[in-house]
């Protein structure tokens, strides 16, 4: 049975297969929770020796609201080398934000 993925799940799915060759692990729909508490979920979590990169994928050019989100991440993951990115899937359009 084909599951059809919504329009933001197809860009997830695009971009690990453009990254995933530059790293020893990537996870997608990774959920962060402290204190059995949901805080959010992170798309792309991507690891390459002790460096941490965190992916958040928005289907229209939405930078401001994926920089709120990766910089509450990024507190939960504060003892690791960690670098954060956006993602557009519209406009095909990979920053570094943090």
């Amino acid at each position: 049975m084909l599951i059809k993925l919504n329009k933001h799940d197809r860009y997830v799915q695009k971009l690990v297969t453009q990254i995933e060759s530059d790293y020893d692990d990537v996870s997608t729909h990774f959920k962060l929770s402290k204190k059995k508490r949901l805080v959010g979920e992170v798309d792309i979590v991507a690891k390459r020796g002790d460096e941490l990169h965190l992916f958040e994928v928005k289907c229209s050019y939405r930078i401001s609201k994926a920089r709120k989100q990766l910089a509450r991440f990024r507190k939960i993951f504060n003892e690791q080398k960690i670098t954060c990115f956006f993602y557009c899937g519209l406009g095909d359009t990979l920053v570094e934000v943090c």
